[in-house]
């Protein structure tokens, strides 16, 4: 019978490692602000639910509605930007836009809003517009810097054409 046991080596020497390692950088790459996805997630839960927790849902039933859809929406961004970072992280400035919204929904939306009203919506807008604004800022510096390693790696590898030989570039 043969030997079929494998003796665990170093993986140093593994012609595949350099494949490897590119795509785990690739793969970690996309999640620059990984730790604000769940802050964003959060806020959203919480601007769902504020109409309750503030006990504003009888008294402003156009504000509770429209906290309750602003918040699933949020949610939903921030499960976006945990399961399709590279396609979600384009939408971060809505989230900026939305932070702002929800500072002047309430006189907008709303009808007399207390104080309790206007804190709770500009402490949420306040942290959407923020956590918004930095999703944007790294989305936008990692789309300049694979611009610029896509850019350099198409402009500095030799091209070879079908038969192997190197093109020139005429």
């Amino acid at each position: 019978m043969a030997d079929v046991s494998h003796t665990r080596g170093d993986l140093a020497t593994h012609p595949d490692v350099p494949e490897m390692r590119a795509r785990y950088n690739r793969m970690l790459g996309g999640r620059d602000v990984a730790l604000v996805d769940g802050p964003v997630f959060l806020v959203g839960v919480y601007c769902a639910v504020s109409a309750w927790v503030i006990h504003f849902s009888s008294t402003q039933s156009a504000l509770t509605t429209h906290n309750l859809i602003m918040g699933i929406a949020i949610a939903l961004l921030g499960l976006g930007f945990t399961i399709m970072p590279e396609r979600m992280y384009g939408l971060s400035w809505a989230m900026v836009v939305m932070g702002a919204w929800l500072i002047v929904a309430p006189w907008v939306v709303g009808s007399h809003p207390d104080k309790g009203i206007i804190w709770s919506n500009a402490v949420i807008g306040g942290v959407t517009a923020l956590l918004g604004l930095i999703c944007t800022v790294v989305a936008a510096r990692r789309s300049r810097n694979a611009a610029a390693a896509h850019s350099m790696n198409s402009g500095g590898a030799s091209r070879l054409s079908r038969a192997g030989r190197p093109d020139r570039a005429d």
